[in-house]
């Protein structure tokens, strides 16, 4: 990790009207860092990676990025197209679902090779062949290249995205509940692949989890959402072992039984 933050986040805000969506976050992200953002569902934790991701507009707050050539950009004063070509390069954005993340009607690898295009690669050999590697290191088996997403199962679709997002070595991955709907013994596999991803290519990440044992698992960091705020924030192994609110005590009474 370098003592510049990737991520710089300052009192972000998002209301509908007289609800709260998430009031007043504030933290610093580093690079090759996983930040884990947990809660019940309706905490908030969703609208704040929203946010953070540049999908949904903040009511108030900043958000800056250290981006490759050194300067910090505040991606709300960015332009449209500069915030697309960022979610096209240099992040990733790993849905729930992953026919939200993948375009069903087009092959594995065409999924995979139109990540490279966007960054300019034209050779479609030199991209046919990177989509093939990634597909291994995905655990999926080259010969089911041409075959489309609709074909594969859950497992095999949420790893398909994996790669898409990954394949331009971007900097900052976003995740929401990206093991939520699969059976246990597929999220096993694919949580045991993503931190594996995650060290080996030095990504930071921002996981958004209802699981504490997904956030055990993958996250350095840990930042608990009630009712829209963040209650307790800390080393992940420290919030989960020694949680001070009530509110962190009771969601690890509660799901963390062994």
């Amino acid at each position: 990790m370098t003592d510049t933050p990737l991520l710089k986040v300052r009192n972000v805000s998002k209301f509908y009207g007289s609800r709260i969506g998430c009031s007043n976050v504030a933290f610093d992200l580093w690079p090759g860092e996983v930040l884990a953002i947990v809660g019940e569902s309706g905490s908030g934790k969703t609208t704040l990676l929203n946010c953070l991701s540049t999908r949904l507009m903040p009511t108030t707050g900043t958000v800056e990025y250290h981006t490759r050539d050194g300067s910090y950009r505040d991606l709300y004063r960015m332009s449209e197209a500069e915030r697309r070509f960022l979610m096209r390069t240099d992040w990733g954005f790993v849905h729930q679902n992953p026919a939200d993340g993948l375009r069903m009607t087009v092959s594995a690898g065409a999924n995979v090779g139109e990540r490279l295009m966007a960054i300019g690669d034209r050779h479609y050999g030199k991209i046919r062949e990177t989509a093939g590697s990634w597909l291994e290191r995905v655990e999926i088996s080259t010969d089911r290249i041409d075959d489309q997403p609709r074909a594969f199962s859950g497992g095999m679709r949420q790893r398909l995205q994996i790669a898409r997002n990954l394949v331009t070595a971007p900097r900052l991955v976003f995740m929401d509940e990206p093991t939520g709907g699969l059976d246990v013994s597929v999220q096993a596999r694919l949580l045991d692949l993503v931190r594996g991803l995650v060290n080996d290519l030095g990504l930071s990440a921002i996981v958004v989890t209802h699981d504490l044992a997904v956030a055990r698992l993958l996250s350095h960091r840990m930042m608990v959402m009630k009712d829209g705020m963040v209650i307790e924030q800390g080393l992940t192994d420290r919030v989960l072992d020694d949680p001070r609110e009530p509110y962190t005590q009771l969601l690890v009474s509660s799901i963390l039984q062994v």
